[in-house]
């Protein structure tokens, strides 16, 4: 095999020590070729630079040691294991197996010199190491340490740390800069190391070098640079072949326009006109919007979202509005049909409630082209609806969507080479980094002004020892014509859990407070039920709704201003705003009481005083990512598509603007570069996950 083939060409197959069996266990890791052993980084190191006497060990604390073989001998005390006693002159140490087999007993003869590390802990006899680390010693090897830090890398069952440290080892040697090229910018490969030598500092720093030293920081900057760049261009890449279809260019009809916006209940605010702009100029253009408009709770999207639908309408082309349950889907049916059927706009509704006969109907309508305006679920883009005319998508919580639905929806809509135009809302307010690292194939606006009388939320956080007092002013405050929410949180994930926990709290609530109507609202109903409940409470014919985290998304009750949420140190700061979000939709006071079980860890704390002392969603997202990092907030859109190496959020934010930038020079410069700098990051399969 020649050294200097291109590492992402030479299967880890290929390297000494690779049988099917440690094949296996790389393949459940993600690791197949030379290049992916390169770019799986170690997640700490261990210290093996020195030697400490066996006297000195203190229990709690990792160590290497060495020293001489006294005894190694099966007890049964206890859970059978081998116990190898070593000696050093300053004490001795009890190495315990627990795993073991004869040959490995017959290896600990007496007398032999065994180096070890592992963590020192009190055992029956005296400390002792269980499992550690071990190697035989030649006499000449005895007091010569490891030069440098002793990688750990992630891993996983029945694959030693020895045998990654070895492939690991041999796949250094095809690191080398002519097959590992920088693909940068001169200007920009200037101020950092190149990529073979940051690889190697990494897998191997030098002796002396501590794991926060300069060296191994900018070789580990360098690589969070090129992996951020490769996910970049992968969107841009992407944008630029979406822009590259034919989309139909969509125009309201003015006099519709203005006859809808005289008939809304409210004015819009002028961020809802400014975005409702943006988007309109989007729609005219022939090419597909790929628009993210993200506002705060009750910022006002769906109206901006019936401005769009009505530009595709007077242009002759469907509307499809798809919602990630059926409780937000049946709310913006309602809102859609009050504002858009006085326009003689026909509605048709898909979710998987349906009876057999209703969806025949809205199937028909839909094919057909009669039903302007079609809201449902994930049930849109299954095979059987077929639109005869869809020039608008719009997807709201999007996050809460894998790419393929995404994807199933926007090929509903293809015709001679064309996409329909897509726009996209979120609740959940997205941080700028994440925005620009997430969705930079997305233009995006921002709703950042909240309507007339909505009420900021006066939040408290509250011991669950006060319980009572709490239950006490739900009566209170039901007195003053006013209804409440109480949510039921479980840190478990059975929903069947959480649903139960939820009933109890019903039936203890309705015990506690007697003259009060009390509803009960979660996942394990059926959806006429759950419907049925909603609809009692929004009718003001229930006063106190218990419920899980389904009402987190989507519904609207003016009259409903106080509400309790049991457990929200189990929740993230991201879905305790969302939930808070249901109150304080209407005049008057609006409270949010989080009732906590003491005492919190100092995270838990963090976040509640978070949310206590802020009511900006933009404010708290950003708290959220600094907390919680990107996975979560990233939502589905990325689960299982980008697993960062290397690059981090909250360390490498600061160069995205740089990112940016180079992303540009080589898109325009060196477009040879761009493919394969995205496969070198992200694999081809990646890649086009990431680009969907």
């Amino acid at each position: 095999m020649n050294q200097h083939t291109s590492p992402d060409l030479i299967p880890i197959a290929a390297l000494k020590g690779a049988g099917p069996q440690t094949l296996k266990r790389l393949e459940r890791l993600g690791l197949a070729s030379v290049l992916d052993l390169l770019l799986h980084l170690p997640f700490r190191y261990e210290d093996r630079t020195r030697v400490e006497p066996l006297g000195a060990l203190q229990p709690g604390l990792s160590y290497q040691v060495e020293g001489r073989i006294e005894l190694a001998e099966v007890s049964a005390k206890g859970k059978r294991s081998l116990v190898v006693r070593i000696a050093d002159g300053t004490g001795f140490l009890n190495l315990r197996f627990f795993h073991f087999s004869p040959g490995q007993h017959a290896l600990f003869s007496r007398g032999r010199a065994l180096r070890c590390y592992g963590e020192v802990r009190a055992g029956y006899y005296g400390v002792e190491m269980t499992h550690p680390d071990y190697e035989i010693l030649g006499e000449d090897e005895i007091g010569q340490p490891d030069a440098s830090l002793t990688p750990v890398y992630p891993s996983t069952d029945g694959l030693h740390q020895k045998t990654l440290r070895k492939l690991i080892e041999q796949a250094l040697l095809h690191a080398v800069p002519e097959q590992l090229p920088d693909w940068l910018p001169a200007v920009t490969a200037r101020r950092r190391p190149k990529l073979a030598e940051a690889l190697r500092l990494i897998h191997q720093p030098p002796t002396g070098c501590d794991p926060s030293s300069p060296q191994l920081t900018a070789a580990r900057a360098r690589l969070a640079f090129d992996e951020l760049l490769a996910h970049h261009l992968s969107l841009s890449r992407f944008r630029a072949q979406t822009q590259a279809h034919a989309a139909p260019a969509l125009r309201a009809d003015p006099a519709t326009s203005a006859r809808f916006l005289a008939s809304l209940p409210f004015h819009l605010t002028g961020a809802q006109r400014r975005v409702i702009g943006e988007i309109e100029a989007d729609l005219a253009r022939p090419r597909p919007m790929m628009r993210l408009v993200q506002g705060d709770v009750g910022s006002g999207k769906t109206v901006v979202a019936a401005c769009a639908a009505l530009a595709a309408l007077a242009s002759g082309y469907q509307v499809a509005v798809m919602a990630p349950t059926e409780l937000l889907a049946d709310q913006h049916q309602r809102s859609f049909r009050q504002w858009l059927e006085p326009l003689e706009v026909r509605l048709a509704y898909l979710a998987g409630k349906l009876k057999s006969g209703e969806r025949r109907t809205a199937l028909e309508a839909v094919a057909l082209g009669t039903a302007g305006v079609v809201i449902g679920t994930h049930a849109l883009f299954q095979e059987q609806v077929a639109f005869q005319r869809l020039g608008l998508v719009v997807i709201d919580e999007q996050h809460r969507f894998g790419v393929h639905q995404r994807l199933a929806l926007r090929e509903k809509g293809s015709r001679d080479g064309g996409y329909p135009h897509q726009l996209i809302m979120t609740a959940t307010p997205i941080p700028r980094t994440l925005a620009m690292l997430g969705y930079a194939d997305l233009d995006l606006s921002i709703i950042d002004e909240r309507p007339p009388g909505r009420t900021p939320v006066k939040t408290a956080a509250v011991p669950t020892t006060r319980r009572a007092d709490i239950v006490g002013r739900i009566g209170d405050w039901v007195a003053k014509g006013r209804q409440v929410y109480w949510v039921c949180t479980l840190i478990e994930e059975s929903e069947v859990l959480q649903c139960e926990a939820a009933e109890k709290t019903a039936e203890l609530l309705a015990a506690a407070l007697p003259d009060l109507r009390v509803g009960l609202v979660h996942g394990r109903q059926k959806p006429a039920d759950k419907e049925a409940a909603m609809q009692t409470f929004k009718d003001g014919q229930t006063d106190l709704l218990v419920a899980t985290t389904v009402i987190e998304v989507g519904v609207d009750v003016p009259n409903a201003s106080l509400m309790i949420i049991e457990n929200p140190e189990r929740l993230g700061l991201a879905q305790l705003h969302q939930l808070r979000g249901r109150v304080g939709r209407g005049p008057g006071e609006a409270h949010c009481v989080l009732l906590y079980q003491p005492p919190l860890s100092p995270s838990a704390k963090e976040r509640l005083g978070i949310l206590r002392d802020s009511d900006d969603g933009f404010v708290i997202a950003e708290k959220d990512l600094a907390l919680r990092g990107p996975g979560e907030l990233l939502g589905t859109r990325q689960t299982g598509q980008v697993q960062f190496k290397v690059a981090d959020l909250g360390r490498d934010g600061s160069v995205l603007d740089e990112v940016h930038a180079v992303a540009d020079t080589l898109l325009q410069r060196h477009p040879e570069w761009v493919e394969p700098l995205i496969r070198r990051w992200m694999g081809q399969e990646v890649a086009r996950y990431v680009e969907a």
